[in-house]
């Protein structure tokens, strides 16, 4: 492997430091010269991570300190990537932000897989609906991985899991667990009932069914099918359907869902965080 290139920072103005001066989300996405757009990884975990998903890195930020770390992060790139060296009080003038992790990595967004693929081998796919805080979006992502489901698909108006909170907070799980963006409920319905999806709904709603009864019921169900009686035979295909906060689900989520569901609370508390709530279901309905 040859050596890395190591740039030393002396002036902001530096063309070549563009996709780190105080560039928004929005405007990463739209870089000029790319096909699909930018993201910003930090740390040497979420940019390890980045690598291994097949992500290609366009250069990489990082403290005098942090240099051996983003090297081995790179990987297979450590030779090609340039590595933008300075202090940290310079690159926090560059960036808006100080780099607490030492490292952050511009990266070329991947084409995203379409839903009909992700939904073509899956089994369990959670799909989040207009959910705009990408902390929690990020959160979610990270349950995703955690507990094993196969997929997540986002609606049009929900924020991009490809933002640089959403990132973090999932400590690059978001790079890890596949995922597209979907229609709205007049093309995503037919899409699961196709592929031969059970749909859960996450409410609270009237009539709405215990998360305790409901994964009961998908344990016995999939004993039935099974015909032995094995409480862990493989359970129906699911999406569990995730709304924002406040508004939660809208009618059009609530009428393509076979279930509402909803966990039991204890002390008078109405309802969980959505991220908190993504984490109890995902554990009580996998596999």
């Amino acid at each position: 492997m040859s050596d890395p290139q190591l740039i030393e920072v002396t002036e902001l103005s530096d063309p070549r430091l563009a996709d780190y001066s105080h560039q928004t989300d929005v405007a990463l996405r739209k870089a000029q010269g790319t096909e699909h757009g930018l993201y910003l990884a930090e740390s040497a975990l979420v940019l390890e991570r980045a690598v291994r998903a097949g992500h290609v890195p366009r250069s990489v930020l990082a403290l005098g300190g942090s240099v051996d770390d983003a090297v081995a992060a790179l990987g297979p790139w450590a030779g090609s990537v340039p590595i933008f060296v300075g202090p940290g009080e310079l690159l926090a003038e560059l960036t808006g932000y100080i780099l607490h992790r030492g490292i952050i990595a511009s990266m070329n967004c991947p084409a995203l897989a379409s839903p009909a693929t992700l939904l073509q081998d899956a089994r369990l796919v959670v799909i989040l609906e207009n959910v705009a805080d990408p902390t929690n979006v990020g959160a979610i992502f990270r349950s995703v991985a955690a507990i094993g489901a196969d997929a997540v698909l986002v609606t049009p108006r929900c924020s991009d899991p490809f933002y640089r909170r959403a990132i973090r907070v999932s400590m690059g799980t978001v790079l890890q667990v596949p995922w597209g963006r979907s229609g709205d409920w007049a093309e995503l319905g037919p899409q699961l009932r196709e592929n031969g999806f059970d749909v859960a709904a996450l409410a609270l709603t009237e009539g709405a069914v215990s998360l305790r009864d409901f994964a009961a019921e998908r344990r016995r169900a999939a004993a039935a099918a099974a015909g032995t009686g094995d409480a862990g035979a493989p359970r129906p295909k699911l999406a569990l359907v995730l709304g924002a906060e406040g508004d939660g689900l809208t009618p059009e989520a609530l009428a393509a869902a076979d279930t509402v569901v909803s966990i039991p609370m204890a002390h008078g508390i109405d309802s969980l965080n959505v991220a908190a709530a993504s984490a109890v279901a995902l554990w009580a309905v996998a596999e």
